[in-house]
């Protein structure tokens, strides 16, 4: 594994592996360089296929690749087509799961016991509709049992929303306004126009609130770190992550 991929630190069973990709070692040519396995974004489908050939020396087998539509669906299984999903468990050894961000939200799961693992795909969208709280219930064991691990994504010093994100949080759960604070000066009445978004955060206190207490991760900015990792936001046409879990 290339030295600047990213190992979970939390305090996973030994049977369970995961790691996060970052834009180093494949063979993409800019915007897209250098390890983009995603097929969807512009790259040159010859060296996406090369990158997940590369990706794939690393697993047990083939990941189940996704259809990412910023919903709540969690896919256990492979198709003749890439299942329309934005999360995949597994509760067989060796069957990867994987999902794609460029400042979206990749949370890895998994029970204390090692019998079941679970990747997560949460952009604002799909974590305000609850995709983090389908993925525990599919993975039918009890919240208090899990470990999940947070990994990089657009931070609170960079991920600006408008009121309607905010809303969207704070409707559902009031105390996630103390996941955002002003980012422009007001209007006339005092009101924010934009707020900075604390994605880590929301995700924290949606899992807390189902009773999922031990978060791991969080703290790594995809817009901040371009050396490191790719950001839509910030550069538009770019390639993506992978952020993949097996069982051994």
């Amino acid at each position: 594994m290339p030295p600047d991929w990213i190992v979970p630190d939390w305090p996973a069973p030994a049977r369970v592996r995961a790691f996060m990709t970052t834009r180093a070692g494949g063979v993409s040519r800019a915007p897209y360089d250098s390890l983009n396995p995603a097929d969807h974004v512009g790259d040159d489908p010859a060296a996406v296929a090369e990158n997940r050939r590369l990706l794939r020396a690393e697993l047990p087998a083939e990941p189940l690749w996704l259809n990412q539509v910023h919903g709540v669906e969690v896919a256990d299984q492979a198709g003749a087509e890439p299942p329309c999903a934005d999360a995949g468990i597994a509760g067989q050894p060796g069957q990867v799961r994987v999902v794609m961000t460029a400042d979206c939200l990749p949370a890895l799961f998994c029970d204390r016991a090692g019998t079941v693992v679970a990747a997560a795909h949460a952009g604002w969208r799909g974590l305000a509709a609850g995709v983090l709280e389908a993925t525990v219930a599919r993975m039918a064991v009890a919240p208090g049992d899990l470990l999940v691990w947070l990994g990089a994504a657009i931070g609170p010093n960079a991920f600006e929303v408008g009121d309607e994100v905010r809303e969207a949080f704070v409707s559902r759960h009031p105390l996630a306004a103390v996941a955002f604070r002003p980012a422009l000066p007001g209007t006339l009445d005092g009101a924010p126009r934009k707020w900075l978004a604390d994605i880590y955060a929301l995700a924290r206190i949606r899992l807390a609130a189902i009773g999922v207490g031990e978060v791991y991760g969080g703290g790594l900015c995809t817009w901040t770190d371009a050396e490191r990792f790719f950001s839509y936001r910030r550069d538009g046409a770019t390639g993506r992550m992978a952020s993949l879990i097996w069982l051994e």
